[in-house]
């Protein structure tokens, strides 16, 4: 598996997914989405990380950005996989809550030791694939897509309900984060 991001445009707009290995539900755990959240208020701060839409579910992310000032997408994407896959598994080694952490970390070193570039516990898949995104009705449909996995998992009723993800930002209302590029259309 490839861990090279082929972001082609610099400049693009991009749908992301990336997932944790095995498929783990990890974010079952407020505390864990909240250090995804935190570390995409970070970015989007600090590292010029324009977000459109996301979706934290239990076992995967879903991102629509685009890196804006001169930092490269895949640049920016890696290290904020590589900083919240650190945090995350401290978390789960720190979390005296947690009743699946012997699990969750042989799942994580057992993953690692199948990589030939993560030395100790490998937490998110390298398998991501960036989508540029440049019509508005692709854009519409992966906006949609992000903002109902939720429902299609039978977390929430409608879209907007579910706390972690953007979608309560195309209702009016604010969400967790600030400064959502609420997409309308491309002209």
């Amino acid at each position: 598996m490839s861990r090279n991001y082929k972001f082609h445009n610099p400049k693009g707009l991009y749908f992301v997914s990336f997932a944790v290995v095995y498929w783990l539900d990890v974010f079952i755990r407020n505390e864990y989405k909240n250090i995804i959240v935190d570390s995409l208020f970070y970015c989007q701060k600090e590292k010029g990380m324009e977000l459109v839409a996301w979706c934290i579910m239990t076992n995967h992310v879903h991102l629509i950005f685009r890196s804006v000032g001169n930092r490269e997408p895949q640049l920016l994407l890696g290290d904020f996989k590589r900083f919240t896959s650190k945090t995350i598994v401290k978390a789960v080694q720190n979390n005296p809550k947690e009743s699946r952490r012997e699990f969750l970390l042989d799942k994580f070193k057992e993953a690692a030791s199948k990589s030939s570039n993560v030395d100790q516990y490998q937490f998110w898949r390298h398998d991501n694939k960036p989508i540029e995104l440049w019509t508005n009705k692709v854009i519409h449909e992966k906006i949609n897509y992000i903002h109902n996995n939720p429902v299609k998992a039978g977390l929430v009723f409608r879209p907007e309900d579910y706390m972690y993800s953007s979608a309560i930002d195309y209702t009016d209302e604010k969400g967790l984060l600030e400064n959502i590029v609420v997409f309308q259309n491309l002209d």
